[in-house]
């Protein structure tokens, strides 16, 4: 069966447009979290960046503390968040890389010029009990570090095929690599996600790559979400203000 896990940066994103430096604020991420597992999502993967632009170190650890399925952490590779990631305890890292003026996470982990530094976090990560995830492109090179770094997972980034999929024949070069990174990760013993700009609309295609074991969708559903959500949303309103009588 393949997994879902839902990402819940982007309701953070959200929140903290209004409520930054608060310490609380809507929507919440974690009640988000409750509502995706309640739903029947098998995990919850949320992105604790090194400038906390969206889920905060509170998010985090309630997380921890709320959720019933398996918690992701997402992470550049720094000692402040291995640190964190260390103490925290979630189920499974997802090692990415991280630039500041990036909206989103773009592009995958440059594993093979930097093996030293990720296979000793990797070790790490992996003395404490958490699994390990390397966010990369369907490179053959990066896929083999990956193997040699001693991850558990590798996650592929779909960026480029989502960006791709409105033109079909750059969409199939796109699938066909993803596709032979999968084959290529499995053939290695690493067990295969993937994640990044999957949708409504390319998600029934992607399912053509072999070995996936987990997807990890977070804006499609959001926005999805509000989409879905927004007639209940002002009826709930529009309830609480009938009894004005000025």
């Amino acid at each position: 069966m393949l997994k879902l896990g839902v990402n819940i940066d982007h309701v953070a994103t959200l929140r903290e447009a209004r409520y930054r430096g608060r310490g609380w604020g809507e929507p919440d991420p974690v009640a988000s979290a409750l509502a995706c597992e309640e739903a029947g999502a098998h995990g919850i993967t949320a992105h604790l960046r090194e400038d906390r632009r969206h889920i905060q170190d509170r998010d985090v650890w309630k997380l921890r503390e709320s959720i019933k399925t398996r918690l992701n952490l997402e992470m550049a590779n720094s000692p402040e968040i291995l640190a964190i990631a260390l103490r925290l305890k979630p189920e499974i890292t997802c090692l990415v890389p991280e630039r500041r003026e990036e909206v989103t996470t773009e592009g995958g982990l440059e594993v093979a010029s930097n093996l030293g530094p990720l296979t000793e976090t990797r070790k790490r990560l992996n003395g404490a009990g958490i699994e390990v995830s390397l966010f990369i492109a369907p490179d053959a090179v990066q896929i083999d570090a990956a193997a040699r770094c001693g991850s558990q997972f590798i996650e592929l980034h779909t960026g480029a095929f989502a960006e791709r999929f409105p033109h079909p024949r750059e969409r199939e070069a796109e699938l066909d690599r993803l596709i032979a990174g999968a084959s290529q990760a499995h053939a290695l013993g690493l067990k295969v996600n993937a994640g990044h700009g999957l949708n409504y609309e390319n998600l029934l295609v992607l399912q053509e790559v072999p070995h996936l074991v987990e997807l990890n969708i977070g804006h499609s559903i959001v926005s999805r979400a509000i989409q879905t959500g927004l007639a209940s949303a002002v009826t709930d309103i529009l309830n609480l203000m009938a009894g004005y009588r000025g």
